[in-house]
């Protein structure tokens, strides 16, 4: 029964490819670096996943994450027309690696 529950409990959002997520990325490292925390034009963003707040004070979770890439902001564009939502689970995917 347990199992059963457990199973009907769907995620919030699809899984994405952490793979594919990177090459998505490349439009964002214009503005943002992956491989430090060093601020770009954008904040660097190495180790979001395990830091306990975005810039804006949200808690860094998978919802909040894709938010700010829908919404923009700061000087961010919205990327909520530009990238198909398999392209923001595949890029949220791939933020969790780094």
């Amino acid at each position: 029964m347990a199992a059963a529950l457990a199973a009907g409990s769907i995620p919030a959002f699809a899984a994405g490819s952490a793979d594919k997520g990177k090459e998505v990325f490349d439009q964002c490292s214009v503005c943002h670096n992956a491989d430090s925390t060093e601020q770009k034009i954008g904040p660097g963003l190495k180790g979001l996943f395990k830091h306990d707040k975005l810039a804006n004070g949200k808690p860094v979770n998978e919802a909040n994450v894709r938010a700010k890439i829908d919404e923009g902001g700061n000087g961010m564009p919205s990327y909520k027309e530009i990238l198909s939502a398999q392209e923001k689970d595949d890029v949220v995917a791939y933020l969790k690696t780094l």
